[in-house]
């Protein structure tokens, strides 16, 4: 019942052309429509809406995924028969001890150093330690550049990181050194997949599974025959830092342009907010409302999507308007997120940083939050770490805003650098409370106790 009251009296504009739009509060005025968004107030014409809908809750402009898909699991082939020999002398104490390593490399025997180097990138690779692990992988490659297993990895690890160019190449060596292995293919076609070379992918992740039947991998198959067939015939423009994939009668060329502008930007805002822009150019897909849901198979609720790629439904547009604005920065934001954090930011903070970006501030749903948090029936955020695609859009609704209103306030309690600070110790390795713990001295217990004071002093009656 708490999860509902927070937007029990939200008003949902259904529009003729099947889009949505959940506003505050609706009034008529004349020949229009207008309607309150947190602080800010819109109109729009009687003649482009269906009908209105009282009390319902949408999300407004949701967005899921943060700016990754996660690597299928893959065990590679090994190429490395002493490996497990070797891990029990290199990585003792929960750390790789550099002093064994540098002994095994003073041997002078090429293999053991690579298999020795592996076994340090592994296990940093395994625990999130991102730069390390590429740097014990570049060492095993100057020892055996045609390492098939070593290969894999490094393309694997250059594909999380937002690297997916350099990664093809990684990727096509392993493939040729190791013709045989399923799991060569499958990191081949990801990366790509993230180079927007779909067509491509699909025949990658056809030939891993002749080679190796994989649930993981058949479902990226499946989803990148749906984006096929979705974009068989869709045209590509390109400016400094985007490639544009659309349907050639869907937009004009004016609004396209319109949409690279806005994106370019905002790259330079997120650059100069967040540091650590992506190092690829970043795949943009324009869709139409079915197309953006037969491909992505999002919830309901979902008004655009960020999964490496940003998705973006534009049904009924043709021309730049603010909600677009604000869901082209959104989901843009989760591409330095994921970059700055090395792809291992929670969901809660990518999603609650993006919010905050775009511009978006608590309005009225900060005193239902305070209301929700002194009852202690919030949704907590270690529960809110993994994906909110799995929730439905009620929940969803309290999931966002319960992510906006924390990232609010560590920006108003300790500024946004401490927030940078936390997405840095991520991509070292850190969990999310071990960062939380080293930037801003809270663990999740007391972070939600501050929290709800900080709501409760705002918002709270």
């Amino acid at each position: 019942m708490m999860l509902a009251q927070i937007r029990a009296s939200a008003d949902t504009i259904h529009l003729k052309n099947g889009r949505t739009i959940l506003a505050d509060h609706v009034r008529e005025n004349g020949n229009r429509y207008e309607y309150d968004i947190g602080d800010d107030s819109y109109a729009i014409p009687k003649n482009v809406v269906e009908r209105i809908e009282a009390g319902s809750a949408p999300i407004r402009g949701g967005s899921t995924g943060t700016g990754k898909t996660e690597l299928p699991e893959f065990v590679p082939a090994s190429s490395l028969a002493n490996e497990g020999d070797l891990s029990k002398g290199i990585v003792r104490d929960g750390k790789v001890d550099a002093d064994a390593l540098a002994k095994l490399e003073d041997k002078g025997n090429a293999g053991l150093s690579t298999a020795a180097n592996f076994v340090a990138g592994k296990f940093e690779f395994e625990h999130g330690n991102i730069d390390e692990a590429r740097r014990y992988f570049e060492s095993a490659l100057r020892f055996q550049p045609e390492n098939a297993t070593v290969l894999i990895y490094y393309a694997s690890l250059l594909v999380r990181t937002g690297n997916a160019a350099q990664a093809l190449t990684y990727a096509r060596r392993a493939v040729s050194a190791a013709p045989q292995s399923a799991d060569a293919y499958t990191v081949l076609g990801y990366a790509q997949q993230a180079c927007g070379q779909t067509k491509d992918a699909v025949v990658s992740w056809k030939r891993s599974l002749e080679l190796r039947p994989d649930p993981a991998v058949q479902q990226l198959l499946n989803k990148a025959q749906r984006e096929q067939n979705a974009e068989g015939e869709f045209a590509q423009r390109e400016s400094s830092h985007f490639v544009l994939h659309y349907e050639g009668k869907q937009t004009s060329e004016a609004f396209r342009g319109q949409i690279l502008a806005a994106l370019e930007g905002d790259y330079d805002d997120l650059a100069r907010d967040l540091g650590s822009p992506p190092h690829d150019n970043i795949q943009v897909t324009l869709y139409t409302e079915q197309a953006f849901f037969d491909v992505t198979r999002a919830p309901s609720w979902t008004g655009a999507l960020n999964d490496g790629k940003l998705r973006i439904p534009i049904s009924g547009l043709s021309s730049m308007t603010p909600e677009l604005a604000r869901i082209l920065k959104h989901e843009l934001a989760h591409s330095f997120i994921n970059q700055l954090s090395a792809g291992r930011c929670p969901t809660w903070l990518h999603e609650g940083i993006a919010q905050f970006l775009e511009p978006k501030s608590l309005g009225s749903d900060g005193a239902q939050l305070a209301k929700l948090f002194k009852s202690e029936r919030n949704i907590p955020l270690n529960v809110l770490e993994g994906s909110f695609m799995r929730f439905s859009s009620v929940e969803a609704y309290v999931a966002y805003a319960e992510s906006l209103a924390v990232v609010s306030y560590i920006n108003d309690a300790y500024g946004m650098s401490d927030v940078q600070r936390i997405l840095q110790r991520l991509s070292e390795g850190s969990s999310t409370e071990a960062a939380l713990r080293s930037v801003i001295h809270s663990d999740y217990g007391q972070l939600q106790s501050e929290l709800a004071k900080y709501l409760s002093d705002k918002y709270g009656e």
